[in-house]
């Protein structure tokens, strides 16, 4: 083949998701040159073990995993090369109570999902997989649609695939750099010669971090030792054994030749090439180290009998590249625009191959994820992901924690503190315990006295539950003050501004100075890219609040959307603290401390002013993400202590207390107010969301077609508020069902301190259409950990659904 010199679009690597991704992009009739330095498979994929699972947390990523399956089972007969593709389930252990109630909740997240995941006893379980010893198991579930394949023939069957779509790829052909002229890309420069194309696709593994930096794009992945054993055949392994993952004994298991691989997530991992990736490094393992794995195969013994007299055939130790929080990275990177990046697969790149090249290939063709894909999104990385050393700290915890329990609201140990805001060591004197979002410090919730100042995981009710209701009622009868010092905050000034924001924005952003505009970002679906406010604080200046782990996603998203306008984004994060003072004395205590007419007449609802408070200029917000009276106060960073002590010595005589984010989580469900990331999102509309109320229709605004489509076809789907008894733990992804039907999940889910009842948020779906009259008029129940409990359902807030309290 004549060496190629131009594409409209250059993949690096040629593992599997290079080739899976070439594979796509070919098929979409994209002209696509994939290069590998070296062979395909030679980095990583060529010793993967090649289990493939599918149940994600999310149900985009579980469904990316879905396809990947789907493919996999139809690939040679279309390529003609083979796959070593076979389904033939997969089990997973429980061996005490708490993993059983996780692998419940899995099983029922399973079935919100769409999987047929069964829940086993120990003797069913062992009739699938007879090898093992099942004494100290509790229950296991099975799902029968996961298996196995070969890495290196699926790969290379993906390969042939992407070859008759057109695609070309080049093998032992090195990427020495990324060209660009002006900030934008023009090609690459390879040990062949130049290649010109507007776009690279980063598929390199492992080496991925490296490639990237050179143009300054963070791509946080640190390479790891992983280390698996293939035992010679064993009598009694049959081909169609399921592949097993035992977590509580930290080991998988899948059959290879009448013989079985184990390997396992030690909890005391062993990085590799901190200084760097030796030169040459392709087709090569490390050097087996058996006293590291022995703690491994102690467990191992446990479970499998037989491996004690088994011939072990070899111990591959290679080097894969894992993530700080163990989801793998995909998009197009915010800070060099034609650079996509996929990589940071944490040993699940097999069983995700097929959808996420799927999902890489449909985002370079669309300029868009082809759903929701926030997970995995490069965009929900930040400052701290910059620094290798951060990185590897927070990635070694992650392997470790591979198998572990996966508490619900469980926080990271490691590389912290990173971001404090100024009151941190002022709160922590007052019982705070902190949890991390995008490397800040935030307070979670406050312990008493005599309570224990830190978290204690549990899928019961965990140990800050009570510390949270005190928060909660004093935020619904008195007053709470919480430090929100980690949102993130944009400035947006410039000719162009409004015109820009306005076309960016769904809701009306025209307002007079002082206006404050609760409003969502719109793609071309209607889906919702961004929830967020914006205060029109000039005549040509806007400023613009989102959540603290959106802050690189939203100000990427805003930026794009504003085209060649004449405005400028600025980030101002850190130039400016937070204090939300949230409750019914709210008014009292902020009256004490400026002399601003604070009436509903002088400062109403959804409105903006800057106060003066103990000296400190604030801008001060008239907004509510709990439900009560309140404001949010932005100040100068310097300010914040001086601030924080004027508003407690003021509320001292009005029951004023701290309050952290758990006891947010709990009164915005009540109030069935959204979240980002878990109740709505890009594949949702704000008509779906029961958000109608915050689009303006009468302005043009990115995605308004496609609202105006929907409204006169009706309805698919639509969120609704679900209330249980006290005794019902939700945390989220809970099966709804409506006269014995499923119909829909939870998205979130938590506990009402005021309703005395458990609360969750999720979607109710129907192809007929889901109308007002048919969500009310039916019977409905939950899945909770595999049991069926009554529920009920409303459109409307359990909680003041007048909304009265928030314009009191």
């Amino acid at each position: 083949m004549t060496f190629p010199t131009h594409a409209r679009a250059v993949i690096v690597g040629g593992g599997i998701i290079g080739c899976s991704t070439a594979y796509h992009l070919a098929r979409l009739g994209w002209d696509v040159v994939l290069l590998e330095r070296h062979k395909l498979t030679s980095g990583t994929t060529f010793h993967a073990a090649g289990l493939v699972g599918q149940l994600r947390g999310s149900a985009n990523i579980t469904e990316l995993l879905g396809y990947s399956v789907r493919l996999y089972e139809t690939l040679e007969a279309e390529t003609g090369q083979a796959t070593g593709w076979k389904r033939n389930g997969g089990l997973r252990l429980a061996c005490n109570a708490e993993r059983w109630t996780e692998v419940k909740r899995q099983a029922t997240t399973a079935r919100s999902f769409g999987l047929d995941m069964q829940l086993l006893t120990p003797s069913e379980a062992q009739d699938l997989w007879p090898l093992m010893d099942v004494s100290d198991v509790i229950g296991a579930a099975y799902l029968p649609t996961d298996g196995q394949a070969n890495p290196s023939d699926i790969t290379l069957s993906l390969a042939r695939g992407a070859r008759m779509a057109g695609a070309r790829i080049v093998e032992d052909c090195a990427v020495l750099s990324v060209a660009r002229e002006k900030g934008v890309i023009t090609g690459v420069h390879t040990s062949n010669g130049f290649i010109r194309a507007g776009i690279v696709i980063a598929c390199c593994g492992q080496w991925t971090r490296d490639f990237a930096a050179p143009l300054g794009v963070a791509v946080p992945l640190m390479s790891m030792e992983h280390q698996y054993m293939v035992t010679e055949p064993i009598a009694g392994v049959t081909r169609d054994l399921p592949t097993l993952r035992d977590p509580d004994r930290l080991t998988y298991w899948k059959e290879e030749v009448g013989g079985l691989v184990m390997g396992g997530y030690e909890p005391n991992p062993k990085p590799w090439a901190i200084s760097g990736i030796p030169e040459g490094f392709h087709y090569t393992l490390l050097d087996s180290d058996y006293g590291h794995f022995e703690q491994i195969m102690e467990l191992a013994l446990g479970r499998v009998p037989a491996l004690q007299t088994a011939g072990i055939k070899t111990l591959t130790n290679g080097p894969e590249s894992f993530t700080p929080d163990g989801n793998f990275i995909l998009g197009e990177a915010p800070e060099q625009p034609g650079f996509f990046v996929g990589a940071g697969f944490n040993a699940f790149g097999i069983a995700s191959g097929g959808g996420a090249g799927m999902a890489l290939a449909e985002w370079v063709a669309r300029g868009e994820p082809p759903m929701d894909l926030w997970p995995v999104d490069i965009r929900r990385f930040g400052r701290s992901h910059f620094d290798a050393d951060w990185v590897r700290s927070r990635t070694i915890e992650a392997y470790g924690k591979h198998y572990t329990m996966a508490w619900p609201s469980e926080e990271h140990d490691s590389a912290r503190p990173g971001r404090r805001s100024p009151l941190y060591d002022r709160l922590k004197a007052r019982g705070a315990v902190f949890g991390e979002k995008l490397g800040w410090e935030r307070p979670n919730w406050f312990a008493a006295p005599g309570e224990v100042a830190q978290d204690i995981y549990s899928y019961q009710r965990p140990n800050w539950h009570d510390a949270v209701g005190r928060e909660h009622r004093a935020a619904r009868t008195a007053a709470a003050l919480i430090d929100q010092t980690s949102f993130a905050k944009f400035m947006l000034q410039g000719p162009d501004a409004q015109t820009a924001l306005q076309w960016v924005c769904a809701g009306d952003v025209s307002g007079p100075v002082g206006t404050l505009t609760y409003t969502q970002m719109l793609n071309d679906r209607g889906g919702i890219e961004a929830d967020l406010t914006v205060v029109r604080t000039g005549p040509d200046a806007f400023y613009i609040v989102t959540g603290t782990g959106f802050a690189t996603r939203d100000f990427d998203w805003i930026r794009r959307g504003l085209l060649d306008a004449n405005a400028q984004l600025i980030d101002v994060t850190s130039g400016y603290a937070v204090l939300s003072l949230m409750g019914p004395r709210a008014r009292d205590i902020l009256s004490a401390v400026t002399w601003a007419d604070l009436s509903n007449a002088a400062f109403p609802f959804g409105t903006a002013q800057t106060l003066a408070i103990a000296g400190a200029p604030v801008r001060a917000l008239r907004v509510s993400y709990v439900g009560e009276l309140g404001w949010e106060l932005h100040l100068p960073t310097e300010y914040a202590q001086t601030v924080y002590e004027a508003l407690h010595s003021a509320g001292a005589g009005h029951g004023l207390i701290d309050a952290g984010y758990r006891a947010i989580e709990t009164l915005r469900l009540e109030k069935g107010y959204r979240a980002w990331g878990a109740d709505i999102g890009p594949d949702t509309t704000p008509l779906e969301a029961g958000l109608g109320f915050a689009v303006a229709f009468g302005t043009a605004f990115r995605g308004r077609d496609a609202l105006l489509a929907q409204r006169a076809a009706g309805l698919g789907k639509r969120l609704v508020i679900v209330t249980a008894a006290r005794d019902v733990i939700l945390w989220g992804r809970e099966t709804v069902f409506r006269d014995g039907a499923r119909v829909g999940y939870l998205g979130s889910g938590g506990f009402g301190h005021t309703l005395n009842r458990s609360v969750g948020l999720g979607y109710v779906r129907r192809r007929e259409g889901v109308s007002k009259d048919w969500i009310l008029s039916g019977r409905y129940e939950l899945e909770v950990a595999g049991t069926r409990v009554p529920c009920d359902v409303t459109l409307s807030p359990p909680y003041d659904p007048a909304g009265l309290r928030v314009k009191s």
